[in-house]
C-alpha cells in the first residue's frame, strides 16, 4: 500500500472515529442525567423510587438486551441508516416523556424509545471501531465509549438550570429536540471501512488477535465468553448503582446541596463524574493496547473497589467525597473500551458487533442489579452501607478474575489450533 493510500486511510479512520464521538455524545444523556429528573418523575406519577428507577433499568436493558438483534442488523445493512434512526429514537424518547404522568407512560417513552435508540448507536459505533481501529482497538473503542461518557458534560449543568428556572417538561422536551438533531447529522457521515482500507493498520497490531472469525453460535459455546460475561455484569452493577442511585445517596449523606467551589455539590461532582468517566476510557484503553487486557483489567477494577471504599470512608467531607466520587468513575468506565476490546481480540471482527451485542446485555443485568434491586436492599435495610459493600467485594472479585482466570485461559485459547490453522498469535 502506498504513503499516498495509508495517509487517505488514516485521515479517514480518525474522522470516522470523531463522528462516532459525537453521535455516542447525543446519546449519553438518557443515562447519565437520569438522577436529575427522579424526583420530579416521583412528583408526577406520585410513584415509589424503586418503581420509579425500573425505567432507568428498562432504559439500560432494552439498551443491552436488544443489541444482539440490533448488531446483527447494522453488519447487515450497515451502520448509517440504523445508527441516525437510533439517534432519533433516543431524542425522542425525552420529548415524549416531558408528557408521561404514569408509571406505564413513563417506562414506554422514556424506558423503550431512548433505550433502543441508545441501543442501537452505542451497538453500532463500538462494532464500526473495532473494525476501523484494529491496531488500537482498545483507545478507539475508549475514544467513542468516552463520547458517551462525556456527553453529559455539556449538559449536566445546563440541565440543571434549567431545572430551576423552568419546568422539567420544558426541559426534556428542549434538550430531548437539540440532542437528536446532533447525533442524526453526525450518523449521516459514518460508513464501514472498504476491503483494504485497514490493511496497513493491522500490520502493527501489538496484543494476542484470533486469526478465526466466530460466529455468535460459537463464540457461546465457549467458557471464555461467559466468564467475561460474568465479570462485565459485577461491574456494571456497582457503577450503574452510583449513577442511578447518585442523588439519593447524596442527600441521605446530607451533601447533596452542600456548596463547593461555589457549586452545589451534587450537580459539581456529576460534572466532575462524566469527565473522569470519559478519560478513563481511552486511557486504559490505550494502557491495554501496551501492556494487555488482563493486566489492566486487574488494575482498574482492583482500583474501581479501592475508591469506592475511599469515597464511603469520607462521606462527611463535601469536597473530598466530590473528589473521589471523581476517582470511582475513573476506575469504572473502562469497562467500555477492556471488553469489547478483548472480546474482539478473542472471538474476531466479522462479527464483532453482533458478538459485542452479546456481551453487552451483561450492561442489562448490572442496571437491575444496580437500579431497583439496589434501592430495594436500601429501603429494607434502611442504609447504603450493604449495597455499598457488595460493590466493593464485587469489583475486587472481578479484578482477581481478570488476573488469575481470565488471564490463562485466555492464554490457551490463543495456543490451540482448529483443523491446524493457529486460533490466534501475536503479530510480530
Amino acid at each position: 500500500m502506498s504513503a499516498t493510500t495509508d495517509s487517505k486511510t488514516s485521515n479517514a479512520r480518525w474522522v470516522q472515529l470523531l463522528l462516532g464521538v459525537i453521535a455516542m455524545m447525543a446519546i449519553s444523556s438518557p443515562q447519565y442525567v437520569w438522577t436529575l429528573f427522579v424526583k420530579s418523575f416521583q412528583s408526577t406519577t406520585g410513584a415509589t423510587l424503586p418503581a420509579i428507577q425500573i425505567t432507568f433499568s428498562l432504559l439500560i436493558v432494552l439498551q443491552t438486551w436488544l443489541s444482539p438483534a440490533q448488531g446483527w442488523l447494522i453488519d447487515r445493512f450497515g451502520p448509517r441508516l440504523l445508527i441516525a434512526v437510533g439517534t432519533v429514537l433516543s431524542g425522542l424518547g425525552w420529548v415524549l416523556s416531558a408528557y408521561a404522568t404514569s408509571l406505564t407512560a413513563l417506562y414506554a417513552t422514556y424506558g423503550l424509545f431512548c433505550g433502543i435508540g441508545t441501543g442501537i448507536v452505542y451497538i453500532g459505533i463500538v462494532g464500526l471501531m473495532v473494525r476501523w481501529f484494529p491496531d488500537r482497538r482498545g483507545f478507539a473503542t475508549g475514544m467513542v465509549a468516552a463520547g458517551y461518557g462525556f456527553g453529559a458534560i455539556l449538559t449536566t449543568f445546563p440541565i440543571d438550570a434549567m431545572l430551576k428556572s423552568s419546568t422539567y417538561q420544558a426541559t426534556l422536551i428542549t434538550f430531548g429536540i437539540i440532542l437528536g438533531a446532533v447525533g442524526f447529522l453526525a450518523a449521516l457521515g459514518l460508513r464501514n471501512p472498504k476491503p483494504g482500507e485497514t490493511a496497513a493498520a493491522a500490520t502493527s497490531i501489538k496484543v494476542a488477535t484470533t486469526a478465526v472469525d466466530y460466529a455468535p453460535k460459537q463464540m457461546l459455546r465457549t467458557p471464555i465468553f461467559w466468564l467475561m460475561f460474568v465479570m462485565m455484569t459485577m461491574m456494571s452493577t456497582g457503577g450503574l448503582m452510583v449513577i442511578s442511585q447518585f442523588a439519593n445517596f447524596t442527600k441521605d449523606f446530607g451533601v447533596a446541596n452542600v456548596m463547593v467551589w461555589g457549586f452545589a455539590a451534587l450537580p459539581l461532582a456529576l460534572t466532575i463524574d462524566r469527565i473522569t468517566n470519559g478519560l478513563t476510557r481511552p486511557f486504559f484503553g490505550w494502557v491495554s493496547d501496551r501492556i494487555g487486557r488482563e493486566n489492566t483489567m486487574g488494575l482498574a477494577f482492583i482500583f474501581e473497589g479501592v475508591a469506592i471504599a475511599l469515597m464511603v470512608a469520607f462521606r462527611d467531607n463535601t469536597l473530598a467525597f466530590v473528589l473521589l466520587s471523581g476517582v470511582v468513575f475513573f476506575g469504572w468506565g473502562e469497562i467500555f473500551s477492556l471488553f469489547p476490546s478483548t472480546l474482539t481480540d478473542t472471538f474476531g471482527t466479522k462479527n464483532a458487533t453482533t458478538n459485542y451485542g452479546f456481551l453487552y446485555m451483561a450492561q442489562g443485568v448490572g442496571s437491575v442489579l444496580g437500579g431497583p434491586v439496589a434501592a430495594m436492599i436500601r429501603e429494607s435495610t434502611g442504609s447504603w452501607m450493604p449495597v455499598f459493600s457488595l460493590i466493593i467485594v464485587m469489583d475486587v472479585l472481578t479484578g482477581l478474575l481478570a488476573l488469575f482466570v481470565l488471564k490463562p485461559w485466555r492464554a490457551q485459547w490463543f495456543g490451540l489450533a482448529v483443523g491446524g490453522t493457529p486460533v490466534a498469535a501475536p503479530a510480530e
